[in-house]
């Protein structure tokens, strides 16, 4: 019988919690960390949502629909109640509310208000040089707004042999001490990568994480790409194949410990299969209502705290008065 496809994540949790121990600067929290690995599944044999602990479909549906429709305010995720991103917005509006002397709302407060007012939501919603923005309008230096993922679906879609099919998140001029004073990302660019390639008359993709949470992100980022792998071949008109999922620095938090040695005490259970209904599909048109996730039915859910790390960080990254 062969090895169930999830044994590959867990056999990495596993591995990682042995990892060398790091600390973040940001936080001070200690990571478990190994270097250089990848995972792979081939589609055809069912949706890799893994099933050793409930994976949050609606966020994994509702972020990639975000991404690819090039967004980059956090009202429309607010408004389908998913909260992953809410953090970040936050703490920008909390640092700029803190050096005008003004009164912070708590959090709950300011989601609230990015839900019920538009003006409040575009003032204070919006998370610059994120994964939408970035695939489906990069701005040019000559001020063209550039939209990679449109761009490989025309170029597959003309040259089903294209080797030249990639998009990139990884953009120097908003990164760390890269960037001019101010105009750093305030959110670490971790899946940075991607390449999408015809196989065999499928479409496969491989992603490049350069940074990646095992336990609390990585199960995520699988179901997410996995879904972008099947979305691309039904724009495309075929089958999905592969989704290959390569790492650079692989960790676990120090906080996650006993969650991910309780996961690794559960037997892997069937993978779910994913349909998305409606013809000639394209990027524009495409509704998260067309994805019908069928026969999930995972170990429940573990918690565990996120851990508000990596970007831009004023003690490592500010440049110097001149």
């Amino acid at each position: 019988m062969d090895k169930h496809p999830e044994y590959q994540y867990l056999d990495l949790l596993r591995e990682t919690l042995q990892g060398e121990e790091q600390v973040d600067k940001g936080t001070g929290v200690k990571t478990y960390s190994v270097f250089g690995r990848q995972i792979r599944f081939d589609l055809s044999q069912g949706f890799p949502m893994l099933t050793t602990k409930k994976v949050y479909w609606a966020g994994v549906l509702h972020e990639l629909y975000w991404f690819l429709s090039g967004q980059s305010n956090i009202k429309y995720l607010v408004d389908n109640n998913v909260h992953i991103w809410d953090d970040y917005p936050y703490k920008i509006y909390k640092e700029k509310m803190e050096k005008a002397g003004a009164v912070v709302m708590g959090k709950d407060a300011f989601i609230s208000k990015i839900a019920s007012d538009n003006n409040f939501a575009k003032d204070n919603g919006e998370l610059p040089h994120i994964y939408g923005e970035l695939w489906r309008r990069w701005l040019a230096g000559d001020g063209r707004a550039v939209d990679q993922l449109g761009w490989v679906v025309d170029e597959l879609t003309k040259d089903s042999d294209a080797h030249n099919t990639l998009v990139t998140s990884w953009n120097p001029q908003y990164l760390y001490s890269m960037a001019k004073p101010g105009e750093g990302a305030r959110f670490p660019i971790c899946h940075n990568l991607y390449q999408i390639n015809i196989k065999n008359g499928k479409v496969c993709l491989q992603l490049y994480q350069r940074s990646a949470d095992i336990f609390l992100g990585v199960p995520f980022n699988i179901a997410s790409y996995a879904l972008l792998t099947v979305v691309l071949a039904k724009i495309l008109g075929r089958e999905p194949g592969e989704f290959v999922h390569t790492f650079g620095d692989l960790h676990m938090y120090e906080n996650h410990r006993s969650q991910v040695e309780e996961q690794l005490t559960r037997e892997p259970k069937k993978f779910p299969t994913l349909t998305i209904e409606g013809e000639n599909i394209t990027l524009q048109n495409f509704k998260p209502g067309m994805v019908k996730l069928i026969g999930y039915d995972p170990h429940p859910p573990i918690k565990a705290e996120l851990t508000v790390a990596g970007g831009y960080n004023k003690d490592l990254h500010a440049k110097a008065a001149v």
